[in-house]
């Protein structure tokens, strides 16, 4: 696919397993085709491991929001940096 078959996301998602009744959130940065739309981030963000499920997925996202590749860049070497994502894919 070419650059512009994409699309890029900024999700704030709900991780759970940080205590009892608790969550964080964390911005995730996701790249699509084209005919993606807030509905199917959802669906993908519901499966990402650690993701909080709850009773319905709309409960595994707090926000999406379309970016530009460079923020989508940018975004995902943030992702690197950030502990509770490294210690998520350390104990996956």
């Amino acid at each position: 696919m070419g650059p512009n078959n994409m699309k890029y996301w900024k999700v704030i998602c709900h991780y759970g397993h940080v205590g009892r009744r608790k969550e964080i959130s964390v911005s995730r940065y996701l790249e699509t085709d084209s005919s993606c739309n807030v509905i199917d981030v959802l669906k993908i963000v519901s499966e990402m491991p650690g993701v909080k499920k709850g009773k319905n997925i709309i409960h595994s996202m707090k926000k999406a929001e379309l970016i530009n590749k460079e923020q989508y860049e940018h975004g995902k070497k943030e992702e690197e940096k950030n502990l509770f994502l490294q210690r998520l894919r350390n104990f996956h």
